[in-house]
């Protein structure tokens, strides 16, 4: 059974839960979402299988999930991304947030979000137990696709996506 670490609103662990119960109950917890990007600056995105207990079939940031109790985010992150998309790459923490969404069937996300950023160039083998698709995609493309048909793009990604991008453009060299 995955277990999830349960944190307050300063991301201080409080506690351990089992991933569908602190998704029934909307509790908040510790979770992480990766942003590739390449060498022109376009943002690596994937579509979330059809098989997702929600959010499935839409885009999103490269990938995301919960570290595992006594695993830290950044390792979490990185197993996660090859785990997702076949490959890893170093990532750096830039910034968190904290999101709540209840979805249709019953669920909720109630999440603080940490934001790692890395750069990567190589082949992308992904797993389709995970990943339905993925696209390399022009950060002006992806703000003017959540303007005019933002139900593509899961919730997360539509609240992270903006701070991103200003992120990157505050730190650009």
């Amino acid at each position: 059974m995955e277990k999830v670490i349960l944190v307050d609103e300063y991301d201080n662990e409080i506690g351990i839960e089992e991933k569908i119960k602190t998704h029934q109950a909307g509790l908040l917890h510790r979770a992480f979402s990766v942003f590739i990007v390449n060498k022109n600056g376009d943002l690596l995105l994937q579509q979330r299988s059809l098989n997702k207990y929600h959010s499935a079939g839409l885009w999103t940031n490269t990938c995301c999930s919960h570290p595992r109790p006594n695993e830290n985010v950044t390792n979490a992150a990185e197993r996660r991304l090859q785990e997702e998309m076949g490959f890893t790459t170093k990532l750096k923490p830039i910034f968190q947030f904290i999101y709540n969404v209840a979805f249709e069937n019953g669920l909720s996300e109630h999440e603080y979000d940490h934001v790692l950023l890395g750069e990567y160039n190589g082949e992308i083998s992904i797993n389709e137990q995970e990943v339905a698709d993925f696209k390399f995609v022009a950060l002006d493309a992806i703000e003017d696709l959540i303007a005019t048909t933002p139900e593509q793009f899961t919730t997360w990604f539509r609240i992270a996506f903006p701070r991103l991008k200003q992120w990157l453009q505050a730190n650009s060299h």
